[in-house]
């Protein structure tokens, strides 16, 4: 009679497959080669810009490539570049602000690797609050990060600040601007209006708008039009100003348009727009950064409603 086959090899085989896929310690007398070493952190002595510094950069050490002692796993692969840079930001004003901080993640040349955004709110005047930003990860070919700094800093009064997304003011309405669209000197910004409350919220015709600068003071000598027709009728008509009513979930948009064209005169750049959705609504200050020129005009589009 035939005898079965043993299973032992098989199974003996099928442990060491499992033993190879997981993280293998060093064996006796394993000198540890290709170990990775802790992450360095170094201390910058950096200037900053309008009250926002980096105080340290912290970079991992370079990976080790893998020996008879060191096997790579699924789980032990790290969630992001493991790059991170501490940070301070410091109101000198007599207001609360809240501000739009972008970091740069450069490397030994000076070329930027990655940015990242951080939105640091209500910082009284003459307090300091301090955080951390990672700079995410970051794909394979990138160069390896070696500084960091502060590349452009934005400040809005705290409670004008647009409200973050997911999140729903007192009021709820939540109103903030996109990144737009700029062709040819033709400039274009969406104003976005969010009902997350719990009744319907009814706007009639157009935004309520005022310009403000770098300080948040009022710029004037622009002319703020209903319609963006002597704009340019290259990005469509308007619609008619209606009244539009918003149920809970539900939004309307409304465009900034107006020419970069630059000729004789001074240019006018206008950061921030303080948003009003309509006459009596809490005010929201955007940051579209206004590229004028020397038009002397901005065009309006009235609400109109999103689908959904």
């Amino acid at each position: 009679m035939r005898r079965p086959a043993s299973l032992l090899p098989v199974a003996a085989a099928t442990a060491l497959l499992l033993t190879a896929c997981g993280t293998e310690h060093p064996g006796p007398g394993d000198t540890g080669a290709g170990a990775t070493d802790p992450p360095s952190r170094t201390q910058v002595d950096d200037p900053g810009m309008n009250g926002v510094r980096i105080t340290s950069l912290t970079l991992p050490s370079a990976s080790p490539s893998p020996t008879r002692s060191t096997s790579v796993s699924a789980d032990s692969l790290p969630a992001d570049s493991g790059v991170l840079a501490t940070y301070e930001v410091t109101n000198n004003g007599t207001k609360n602000l809240t501000y739009s901080v972008v970091f740069t993640f450069m490397s030994s040349d000076g070329g930027a690797v990655t940015n990242q955004t951080m939105t640091v709110r209500d910082v009284r005047p003459g307090k300091t609050v301090r955080g951390t930003v990672r700079a995410g990860e970051l794909p394979p070919a990138a160069p390896r990060v070696t500084q960091a700094k502060v590349l452009d800093v934005s400040t809005v009064p705290a409670g004008e600040a647009p409200a973050d997304p997911g999140t729903c003011p007192a009021s709820g309405i939540r109103v903030s601007a996109d990144k737009g669209d700029a062709a040819m000197g033709l400039r274009v910004v969406g104003l976005h209006l969010d009902n997350c409350g719990t009744r319907d919220y009814t706007v009639d015709g157009y935004p309520l708008l005022e310009l403000l600068d770098d300080d948040l003071d009022p710029v004037d000598g622009i002319e703020i039009l209903d319609g963006s027709g002597d704009i340019t009728t290259g990005a469509g008509p308007d619609e008619p100003p209606r009244p539009v009513t918003l149920k809970p979930g539900e939004s309307a948009t409304a465009g900034l348009v107006w020419r970069n064209t630059t000729e004789a005169g001074t240019a006018v750049n206008v950061p921030h727009v303080r948003v009003r959705a309509k006459a009596g609504a809490d005010p929201v200050t955007v940051t579209p950064h206004l590229d004028l020129g020397t038009t002397g005009k901005l065009g309006v589009r009235p609400w109109e409603k999103g689908e959904r």
